[in-house]
């Protein structure tokens, strides 16, 4: 019998393709990680790269501002709220571009995840598994298909390790700290790869869920166990052929199978083997009896079930309908008893509505509210106050609804001339506040994320409507009073702050109240906590703000004028184009925090602290910064015109630009600072000593008060004279006219 041959052509080293290469190079585990690796990278550079691009844009386009796509801010938060990061303010208006790129970064990895979960499942590779020789195959040697896909890389290789690691984060106390996820998610995406070593076909976890296995490239899609000669498919069994007599197998034959011998030796294959599965209807045909048994008890069973459920519904039904029947009738009478005139039914009528407060019915608190708007003796408006109040939290929106409504007719009646004609709408004015503010007191921490925008708990000196609202030491974290009127309430020790339901703070879901836009004029917070609060364009004038804590907070806008802010915690706050004139800022924390475009001409910030601020084109006139801490701050193009700067530290401050004229500098430590293109008109390095025997005798400045510019550069000031140019060559600064 002729020796079947395999031709095989010539190969050049050069005409080699890629992945051959790598076969021969590098074994198979080594190029499934890298081809892995790459395609983590391939998404997530679609994702990073535009998102680069759109912060570049939004810090130097210069186009027209649009609003911020909705779609960018819902994605934030649900990444957000999953890992439990604090709730980001996300700016409203961004340029076109930086809404394209950022619109892009979204959409792009997830149409690149989508493309190669194609490839896999059509063609067993993804691009960077096609570079390095890998193939995904089912175990019959064809791609696993698009569900097989799916399956194998969002359930077994991504889902199953990171949804455990998140669990485990979750709930072991490990939360809400994100490196411990971090970790946890890298161990068992580690776990979960290497799991390929604990079998001799190198399957991973993720192969096993999607039944798929792994191979080379180069070789042909035949079924994957044909390859392991040790042991046949347990699923066929052995059937024994006779060998060709003629020994001539064809070109192609010899090209696929590969035979090298002259002799083509049997070959085993494996059929399944049959086996009977249970059959109903024969066991019913062998047993009628116990079947007619069955069938007839089974019936029956039904029937009654049937019988007994349909009576048990029938009298729940009839029971509802009689409770609902006999409460909606206790309802109808006492509304009928409410609706009386009669100017001798008092007594009924406020035992009437002292029962609907008392029953069950949701009604009842819409019927009384609206009651409280429209009733005219007094007696019986404070009954209805006392009523509602009885019903916990439940009447607050309907309150707030009413209070608003007051308000504006009492501002009508005001306009119109006609304040005396309000005398009762005052007092149901009053009535409402006083509601609100003991729910407020009485369910303390109850009423987190409450809505009481535009609410009026404004206090009242004298008259019908007067009301001194006193809300201290409450925990009021997450309550919503934008644009309300809080003015002159006393809140001194309250918390606005908290955390959520998971009870960490600085996650998601903390309580945050917002008083955007909100009346506090002379408010007294004295100590309150105020960390990560909303105030942007809220009227502080007057407030009482002493050892309050902004950690965090956004005041942006804000009106501080004449506020007394002595020891008040803002580091990290943001107060851009905030209004501080005449405040009191003794010994107050701004570390890290923002006043850009700020107003502070005449406050006084004596011993406060600044550091590492950025405090430019703010605006300090007649200032008192006494002491202050100015190291590392940001103070370009400030206005420290005729300021008192004595004693303050300014090291390594940046005054590019700034306006110092007249400015008292005695005493202030300069070093490090970069001064150039500053305008120092007239400004004081060191005050003399008066004698004070003759005070038309000055004696040298006392070395206290000598300001420490050692090193610093003055070749770009403004506006030296020769005596400052005198103080500055003597101790220690650099001046081209000091050679």
């Amino acid at each position: 019998m002729a020796s079947p041959t395999l031709k095989t052509g010539q190969h050049r080293e050069g005409s080699w393709y890629f992945p051959l290469r790598l076969n021969l190079v590098l074994p198979l585990v080594t190029r499934r990680c890298v081809a892995a690796l790459l395609e983590v990278s391939l998404v997530t550079t679609s994702a990073l790269l535009p998102y680069g691009i759109g912060l570049y844009a939004e810090k130097y386009s210069k186009a027209e501002p649009v609003p911020l796509n909705p779609v960018l801010g819902a994605t934030q938060n649900a990444i957000a709220k999953t890992l439990a990061y604090p709730r980001l303010q996300l700016t409203k208006r961004v340029t076109p571009l930086t809404n394209f790129f950022w619109c892009a970064s979204l959409v792009m990895p997830v149409g690149v995840t989508l493309w190669q979960l194609y490839l896999l499942g059509k063609t067993g590779q993804t691009i960077p598994k096609g570079w390095f020789g890998v193939r995904v195959v089912t175990a019959s040697g064809k791609p696993p298909g698009l569900i097989g896909a799916v399956w194998r890389e969002a359930v077994g290789r991504w889902g199953l390790p990171l949804g455990s690691a998140y669990l485990l984060w979750r709930y072991t106390g490990a939360f809400p700290d994100l490196l411990i996820l971090l970790g946890l998610a890298g161990l068992m995406l580690l776990a979960e790869s290497f799991s390929s070593v604990l079998n001799a076909q190198h399957r991973s976890l993720h192969d096993y869920i999607a039944g798929t296995y792994v191979s080379d490239s180069s070789r042909l899609l035949l079924p994957y166990w044909s390859s392991f000669e040790s042991s046949p498919s347990p699923e066929y069994e052995e059937v024994e052929l006779e060998e060709e007599t003629d020994g001539q197998w064809s070109n192609h034959q010899k090209a696929t199978w590969g035979y090298r011998s002259a002799t083509v030796n049997p070959i085993t294959l494996y059929s399944k083997s049959q086996q009977h599965s249970p059959n109903l209807w024969l066991w019913m045909r062998r047993n009628p009896g116990l079947t007619l048994l069955i069938v007839t008890f089974g019936g029956m069973g039904s029937v009654l079930g049937t019988f007994v459920g349909t009576q048990i519904y029938i009298q729940s039904q009839a029971n509802w309908r009689a409770f609902n029947q006999q409460k909606n009738q206790v309802f109808l009478t006492l509304v009928k008893q409410l609706s009386s005139t009669d100017s001798t039914a008092q007594e009924e009528r406020m035992g009437s509505i002292l029962a609907l407060g008392r029953i069950d019915d949701h009604r009842a608190v819409p019927f009384l509210v609206d009651l409280l708007g429209q009733e005219n003796t007094p007696s019986l408006i404070d009954t209805l106050q006392q009523t509602l109040v009885s019903k916990g939290v439940q009447p607050l929106p309907h309150l707030r609804i009413l209070n608003q409504s007051l308000a504006n007719d009492q501002k009508t009646l005001t306009r119109e001339g006609k304040p005396g004609v309000g005398g009762v709408l005052a007092v149901r004015h009053r009535a409402t506040k006083q509601a609100i503010s003991k729910i407020l007191t009485i369910y303390d921490g109850q009423v987190h994320n409450a809505n009481l925008s535009y609410i009026n708990l404004s206090k009242v000196n004298q008259g019908y409507g007067y009301f001194n609202p006193i809300l201290n030491n409450l925990n009021l974290s997450g309550i919503n009073f934008r644009y309300a009127n809080l003015s002159g309430a006393n809140l001194q020790g309250s918390r606005f702050y908290g955390p959520g339901e998971d009870e960490h703070f600085g996650t998601f879901d903390d309580w945050v109240s917002d008083f955007s836009g909100a009346d506090l004029r002379e408010v007294n917070l004295t100590g309150a906590i105020l960390d990560n609060v909303l105030m942007n364009r809220t009227n502080l004038i007057g407030a009482t703000l002493n050892r309050a804590r902004f950690y965090n907070g956004s005041l942006i806008g804000a009106n501080l004028s004449s506020a007394q802010l002595i020891n008040a915690d803002f580091r990290r706050a943001i107060l851009e184009n905030a209004s501080l004139t005449g405040a009191n800022l003794g010994e107050a924390k701004f570390s890290l925090s923002s006043l850009h475009g700020a107003r502070l001409g005449k406050v006084s910030a004596v011993g406060s602290d600044f550091s590492s601020a950025d405090l430019s084109q703010s605006s300090w006139q007649g200032a008192n910064l006494s002491r202050a801490n100015l190291s590392n701050a940001n103070l370009k193009n400030v206005d420290f015109n005729s300021t008192q700067l004595v004693g303050a530290n300014l090291r390594n401050a940046q005054l590019y630009n700034a306006k110092l004229r007249h400015a008292n500098l005695s005493a202030a430590d300069l070093r490090g600072a970069n001064l150039a293109g500053a305008d120092f008109l007239g400004v004081t390095f060191a005050m003399a000593k008066q004698n004070k025997a003759n005070q038309f005798i000055t004696l040298p400045p006392p070395k206290s008060n000598l300001a420490r510019i050692k090193g610093v550069n003055f070749t770009n000031v403004k506006n030296l004279d020769e005596q400052q140019l005198r103080y500055i060559c003597t101790y220690g600064g650099l001046h081209p006219r000091c050679l």
